[in-house]
């Protein structure tokens, strides 16, 4: 797949503004309508100071900017600085629906009526400020997302969008370029310019008829022939899986391309079109589509300023795999198990700081457990768990001598803890990220669950598959022998904490569609149904698939 630029935003609305009208375009740039003139205002006037400050404080630093400039209009004036920003403006809206924005939101067509038919002093206040805030929420959704508040759309999304302040933008219209200004809202990620050139290609096969019928089979394998090979040959091919042919057999050609697709898709890549393979080949690419512009969306969510760490710490949910990422690039991958389904259980999205390690870690039980699994076993059995420690208020290891059986769940006054060793629940080490959700990545002892497909079994917290070499991979930069380190302390048998030097970022992201530098989309279940419940939300917000050619 080649690399779609952000810096082609510009370009491509230039090939849109033809839709909105000539002669509208060139009132919203000479602003020479009815009786007012093309020559300067005097912007001391006061009717439209007063109709500025009417329409001020709808978006917190608007109103800032305009009195630190005297009310002197960025939009409305007949200089040529303003003529070209309303013109970049108005390309820019024309790009909204590349980005999967909501286009009417951005009016431009209303704003043009509007700016043809201003004809008093007062009119071109009230209009400039609604082209500020029209600018100012045209940023927001193109750089750091249209839903304001994810965590009301499913509250295990932890995210506080990265929102520029409205006077630092409205700013650097006036100081610099307006074409360079929009430009630099678009996330500038590899992946977004990926994504974006994605849901251009997946609208136009749409446009085209999509990728064919569906394959009727339960279950297809290498050697068969018939409709339904047929069936599944075309909806390769029309996928970019398969180069066209007149082949009826599953040969050897098509074994390849089920490979590659069930690699794209997190299926056990066995060549064999079995009924999950099939279920993944037959959803229909406008659902592809939705999760391509909801994972657009999720992108500008993590559009951080300053970026996501020169090195960093990914783990996509959806994927069940933990990378480390130095430099943009993938140094260290393994595989990690989630949490479970239940809604008490799943894994939150949220991003922080990586502090330290811990070797031969302790295992603090989680309250729910405590109250939920083990204390039913104490109160009829003191001896029960006994791999456990049961620690007071002070730290101390309580006396199993004694009956559990008069607490319940909400009296019970003690903690509980797994003492290091082989049978603890978090293996031989665990990666410290503090946070309120008591989130962490850690080794384990059921290791036979990473060969399943679906990894979502744990409690909340990353089990991660290889966590010795991903220990490796992070003491790297501040031990010259990382693995000889590592292993003198896991011998001792000793509970250590090793801070890093550094602090590394953790981003737990939860993506159903996300790209690969080359090659095809991928594409996860939406295991916690949050995708499905940010389309939603997107759809209200006016977000709708483009799939239906321009008229």
């Amino acid at each position: 797949m080649g690399h779609y630029k952000a810096v082609d935003f510009i370009k491509v609305s230039k090939t849109r503004t033809g839709l909105l009208g000539g002669a509208l375009i060139g009132a919203f740039l000479t602003l020479q309508a009815g009786p007012v003139t093309a020559a300067p205002l005097d912007f001391k006037v006061t009717a439209y100071k007063q109709a500025v400050a009417e329409g001020l404080g709808g978006v917190e630093g608007i109103a800032s900017f305009y009195r630190a400039r005297d009310f002197a209009p960025i939009w409305t004036g007949d200089d040529a600085d303003s003529q070209a920003r309303r013109l970049a403006l108005i390309e820019a809206f024309g790009m909204a629906d590349v980005h999967g924005l909501p286009t009417q939101r951005y009016n431009a067509q209303n704003l043009m009526n509007k700016m043809a038919a201003a004809r008093t002093d007062r009119d071109r206040g009230l209009l400039e400020v609604e082209l500020s805030e029209t600018f100012i929420s045209f940023a927001n959704d193109l750089q750091s997302g249209i839903i304001d508040d994810p965590e009301r759309v499913d509250n295990q999304i932890k995210r506080e969008l990265p929102r520029r302040a409205a006077e630092d933008l409205l700013t650097r219209l006036t100081s610099e370029a307006p074409e360079t200004v929009l430009r630099g809202l678009v996330p500038q990620t590899a992946e977004y310019s990926r994504l974006m050139r994605a849901k251009l290609m997946l609208e136009r096969k749409i446009r085209q008829g999509g990728w064919g019928p569906r394959v009727s089979a339960s279950k297809l394998e290498p050697g068969q022939s018939g409709n339904a090979v047929v069936a599944l040959r075309d909806r390769l091919v029309s996928m970019g899986y398969l180069t066209q042919s007149l082949s009826g057999s599953y040969d050897s050609a098509m074994t390849a391309a089920v490979r590659q697709f069930q690699e794209d898709h997190g299926l056990e890549a066995d060549g064999v079109a079995g009924s999950s393979t099939l279920t993944a080949i037959n959803v229909a690419p406008e659902e592809r589509l939705k999760s391509i512009i909801v994972a657009m969306e999720r992108e500008r969510w993590m559009n951080i300023e300053g970026g996501r760490g020169k090195r960093h710490v990914l783990v996509n949910l959806t994927d069940f795999h933990a990378q480390v990422i130095d430099d943009d690039k993938v140094t260290f991958e393994t595989r990690s198990v989630i949490g479970h389904q239940d809604a008490d259980r799943r894994t939150p999205e949220f991003s922080d700081s990586m502090s330290h390690i811990v070797i031969n870690p302790y295992w603090y039980v989680p309250r729910s457990i405590i109250v939920g699994e083990y204390l039913p076993l104490l109160r009829s059995n003191p001896g029960a768990v006994g791999h456990m420690d049961i620690i007071d208020s002070r730290g101390r290891v309580v006396s199993r001598g004694q009956s559990f059986a008069r607490y319940s769940a909400r009296s019970f006054p003690y903690s509980m803890r797994q003492r290091p060793g082989p049978r603890n629940a978090l293996g031989s080490v665990k990666f410290m990220f503090p946070n309120k959700y008591n989130i962490y990545l850690h080794d384990t002892p059921s290791q036979h669950l990473f060969a399943r497909e679906v990894r979502a079994f744990s409690h909340g917290c990353i089990r991660l598959d290889d966590p010795h070499e991903f220990a490796y991979a992070l003491l790297a930069l501040q031990e010259s022998d990382p693995e000889t380190y590592f292993q003198n302390i896991l011998r001792s048998g000793q509970n250590t904490r090793v801070n890093l030097d550094e602090a590394v970022p953790v981003h737990l992201i939860y993506r159903t569609a996300f790209t690969p530098a080359k090659g095809h989309v991928n594409y996860r279940p939406d295991i916690y149904n949050r995708d499905a419940k940010i389309w939603e939300a997107l759809q209200v917000e006016g977000v709708s698939l483009m799939t239906q050619w321009d008229s």
